[in-house]
């Protein structure tokens, strides 16, 4: 026999587990059947067949919710991330999965989330500083040559974002690893800005031409670091244009407004950074094809104009016969004009000739030649009387000159006074004793001081010279002619 008795039959039944849980569930249903509750909004999700999917929370708990495609239109708010709420419903089960959920038929706003208050106030400061403004955001590059990619190196976000990169134009991609989540991402997302920020452009490293902040969607609290203050300073900074693609569609953070570009996933960041390749390809091929077109119509038109032109011209083979037959017809009389012409000069010669004799010209030179020395003969003794006054009233005024020579009387032994800043000494008190003067003679100058003072009594008057006869001059008794 065995040590071990083998269990008491018992008259309870067996539930099976799908029994057991939709037992639950009834229970659940008939004894919550209508609640009425109060939390934050989180995870919330606007599915694609029109449900909503979220979660209440609140300092301790959290309880999934969703409300069905038909009451949606009816709510009294749109379901965003932390917004405070106060809905009504019914608790149920979710049976595949042993979870507890709320189906909301009523929603009303109960108030700003604390996070949400916080966000509100920090954008309208920075709104306040204009950092929002359409004005101060830098242009996309068109054809970027680097991208910079600031996200998670691991992860399905850089995947879609290399992804389709490659395939829509195929650039050199700089990926800067930084966390999305969690207190350090925002610091480490500001420093990779700043980072590419400095890089120089002919570094070893090459500066990006645009820069993409990307993240997955999530929750308030998962994208919080998004809202940072300084980073969102840092994004409005920069120099290099960027483009946020944080979260979902429905996600929003502060730096989607202070960046130049939001996107609303980080594929679609992707798809604004870079255009496409092969669309540019059949652009130039179009333009170059229309260009084409446009030449040939262009030239066809000329070609046409050109030819309506001509039509109206008369033909070349025309004008040259006109106009040669009218050479011929001008060449035929000008022969016989010129004849007529030369006969008509010809007798007009012959009928002056007969009257030009050479003595027409010799009878006037004659006369001229008479009177020419008729008025020479005239003209010779006045002319030299004249010449013979004018000498005398030169050396006239010559001797007047010689007279009147300063440096005459030093010719004859006297010798001329000068003070040393070359005044001429006009009388001897006016010298000073120990004065130097000049002595200028004939032949040189000589210098000396005065010694001793003047007397005072005027030197003998020497004995009047008797003036001698002047010649008379030569009287003018003038000219009869």
């Amino acid at each position: 026999m065995s040590d071990l008795a083998p269990p008491a039959e018992t008259n309870a039944p067996a539930y099976s587990v799908s029994e057991l849980a939709f037992a639950l569930k009834r229970t659940l249903e008939d004894a919550y059947g209508f609640v009425r509750l109060r939390g934050e909004l989180s995870k919330v999700t606007h599915h694609s067949n029109g449900h909503v999917y979220l979660t209440l929370k609140d300092e301790r708990a959290a309880l999934d919710g969703v409300v069905w495609k038909g009451q949606v239109r009816g709510l009294g708010v749109r379901p965003e991330q932390g917004l405070e709420v106060i809905v009504t419903g019914k608790i149920t089960t979710y049976p595949a999965g042993s979870r507890y959920q709320i189906v909301i038929e009523t929603m009303q706003a109960a108030g700003v989330g604390a996070l949400l208050a916080q966000l509100e106030r920090l954008k309208e400061k920075l709104r306040g500083e204009g950092l929002f403004e359409q004005g101060r955001k830098r242009p996309l590059p068109a054809v970027p040559a680097v991208v910079g990619v600031i996200t998670s190196p691991t992860g399905a976000v850089i995947r879609d974002i290399l992804h389709r990169i490659r395939d829509r134009w195929p650039c050199r991609v700089i990926v800067w690893p930084v966390v999305v989540q969690g207190d350090a991402a925002a610091a480490q997302v500001r420093a990779a800005i700043e980072g590419f920020n400095r890089l120089a452009p002919d570094g070893a490293v090459p500066r990006p031409d645009i820069l993409i902040v990307a993240r997955g969607g999530g929750s308030v609290e998962d994208l919080w670091p998004f809202n940072d203050e300084a980073l969102a300073r840092c994004v409005a900074a920069a120099e290099i244009p960027l483009i946020s693609a944080v979260g979902h569609e429905t996600d929003t953070t502060l730096i989607d407004f202070v960046s130049d570009r939001r996107a609303p996933t980080p594929t679609a960041a992707a798809e604004i950074a870079t255009p496409v390749l092969a669309e540019l390809r059949g652009l130039v091929a179009d333009f170059g094809a229309r260009m084409h077109r446009c030449g040939g119509r262009v030239v066809e038109d000329r070609r046409q104009r050109l030819a309506a032109a001509g039509r109206s011209l008369a033909r070349t083979p025309d004008l040259v016969e006109l106009a040669a037959q009218r050479f011929n017809v001008a060449a035929g009389r000008w022969q016989a004009s010129l004849a007529r012409n030369t006969a008509a000069h010809e007798r007009d010669l012959v009928r002056v000739a007969s009257r030009l004799t050479p003595g027409l010209l010799v009878r006037p030179q004659a006369q001229k030649r008479e009177r020419l020395d008729a008025l020479a003969a005239r003209l010779a003794p006045t002319a030299h009387r004249q010449l013979d006054r004018t000498a005398e009233r030169l050396a006239s005024l010559g001797l007047l000159l010689r007279s009147v020579d300063p440096d005459r009387p030093l010719e004859r032994g006297f010798a001329r006074v000068h003070r040393q800043d070359g005044g001429l000494v006009r009388a001897g008190a006016s010298l000073a004793s120990g004065e130097a003067v000049t002595l200028k003679f004939a032949d040189a100058e000589r210098g000396a001081v005065i010694d001793g003072e003047a007397t005072g009594k005027p030197p003998p008057s020497a004995p009047p010279a008797k003036a001698k006869p002047r010649a008379s001059a030569p009287i003018d008794q003038g000219d009869l002619f």
